[in-house]
């Protein structure tokens, strides 16, 4: 019987983005309730990066440009106040970009690992391949 040998890096990433997925709930919740937020995604005009923060698809108003500063300054506060010990608060950051973009829907933008900016369809996103 052959076992799978786990190696350090990947058993980090795994247990990095499993913290990362409960960090951003919070913020994202918040985030989620202002119709602000909503519109300017549904709209195409912010969407998920790959750091782990909201960008800018297209030049945004000062409100959105407002309002996503707000939301990473929050982003930025969880993940360092989550990162597990042992990690970096941009992996923390960076394993949760690759939730947050896993959990795009259709429609919303987000940030390909070539820094290209793409639509979500129904297929998966295509995200960075040291994502977990």
């Amino acid at each position: 019987m052959r076992v799978k040998q786990w190696k350090p890096g990947t058993m980090a990433m795994a247990a990095i983005a499993a913290t990362a997925a409960v960090a951003v709930a919070v913020p994202s919740a918040m985030a989620q309730r202002d119709p602000a937020y909503e519109q300017a995604r549904a709209d195409g005009q912010i969407g998920e990066q790959p750091d782990g923060y909201l960008g800018f698809v297209s030049t945004p108003t000062d409100a959105v440009r407002k309002l996503v500063t707000d939301i990473n300054i929050k982003r930025k506060a969880a993940y360092t106040s989550n990162a597990p010990q042992g990690s970096t608060v941009e992996q923390f950051a960076f394993a949760t970009g690759c939730n947050l973009i896993a959990k795009t829907k259709p429609g919303e933008k987000y940030k390909a690992p070539d820094g290209r900016w793409l639509t979500r369809d129904s297929g998966a996103p295509v995200r960075d391949s040291r994502c977990p």
